[in-house]
């Protein structure tokens, strides 16, 4: 398969008009950087973890390693611990000073249980950190937008960088993570137009199954006013079109600005699920396009959560009105601090 190609050109000068503003942006990251690295979902596969805090420290960040990333399922064998491990890490990472963001260590399931036991007192204050990940922490990223109100990453973990793909999706990943203002526009050669157009309006979404578990809860962020993300794998058709169906129901679609549908890898037919994408979101009348290059299987682009944005239907393109962080200024700017290589929460620490 041959790789998409990303951004090879300036992106076109934005047209004039009202645009919703972007959430609140993380700083990016800098060489040295200390990065939580942790689970709220499922046990992270050992090799694969240390492929990937390689790659991070080859990138020139920290990894910090939390409890989480490293338990096998000693309660539940889909689970990273208990729940009071997983939110402990969660709230330890959000409020370490040290830490400048977050890159989660792999999906899988348990989030929701994660965010059930969430206690968010005392964290609305804080600066925004980047949070990166995708799959199953969707529901986190939809969480720390709807009560923080900051802006994060779709993007792949620290267990997504092997692969014949992998190297090209931990590259966009850091891209977006060290050198965001490299990443404002993103082009799709993949995706087939759904229904033509232009739209402005600020990014979210995600896995498809997450966006719909999450409906009805307090972390929910509906799609109103926004360019919507809509991805997922190894779904029957049957039930992909009962999610797709749920969130018109629900009113979790009501004015949607535009919708980016990405990879449906493992779920039949592609032409059947790209029939059912157009009977489900099609007649919202909002432009859209499909088989963009965002989330699981191949050649995975990150995708910028509560960034405003412009959709380009027509030229399959998202052009991104702000960085999807706010970029580094002068190095100097952050004082310098020794490199812990693997440093762990103490025992008995909020991250134990």
């Amino acid at each position: 398969m041959t790789p998409p190609h990303g951004p090879t050109r300036p992106a076109p000068a934005a047209p004039a008009g009202a645009q919703r503003r972007s959430a609140l942006r993380p700083p990016a990251l800098c060489p040295g950087d200390q990065v939580a690295v942790l689970s709220v979902s499922s046990p992270a596969d050992p090799a694969q973890l240390a492929i990937g805090l390689d790659a991070l420290r080859f990138a020139g960040l920290d990894p910090v390693l939390y409890p989480s990333a490293h338990d096998q399922g000693s309660v539940r064998s889909y689970l990273a611990g208990d729940d009071r491990m997983r939110t402990c890490d969660l709230r330890a990472a959000l409020t370490d000073p040290d830490i400048a963001g977050i890159i989660f260590a792999t999906g899988g399931s348990g989030a929701q249980r994660t965010l059930e036991a969430m206690d968010w007192a005392g964290l609305a204050g804080l600066p925004p950190k980047v949070l990166a990940g995708y799959s199953d922490v969707t529901a986190v990223l939809e969480a720390v937008a709807s009560k923080l109100g900051w802006a994060s990453l779709l993007s792949p973990m620290v267990v997504s960088c092997g692969g014949a793909a992998g190297h090209y999706s931990f590259a966009s990943m850091l891209r977006a993570l060290m050198h965001p203002e490299r990443a404002t526009y993103i082009r799709y050669p993949m995706a087939t137009r759904v229904a033509g157009g232009t739209a402005r309006g600020v990014t979210l979404g995600g896995n498809l199954t997450l966006l719909t578990s999450s409906i009805g809860t307090d972390t929910s962020w509906p799609a109103r006013g926004g360019i919507l993300l809509v991805e997922d794998e190894n779904e029957e058709d049957y039930r992909v079109d009962r999610m797709l169906t749920q969130l018109r129901r629900s009113g979790y679609l009501d004015r949607v600005a535009g919708i980016v549908a990405g990879t449906f890898v493992g779920c039949g037919d592609p032409a059947v699920i790209e029939e059912i994408l157009a009977e489900r979101l099609g007649g919202l009348g909002v432009p859209m396009i499909a088989w963009a290059n965002v989330g699981h299987g191949g050649y995975f682009q990150t995708f910028p959560i509560g960034v405003a944005a412009e959709l380009d239907a027509d030229a399959a393109a998202l052009r991104l009105l702000d960085p999807p962080l706010c970029p580094a200024a002068e190095p100097a700017r952050r004082p310098e601090r020794p490199v812990s290589r693997g440093r762990r929460p103490v025992p008995g620490s909020p991250g134990h």
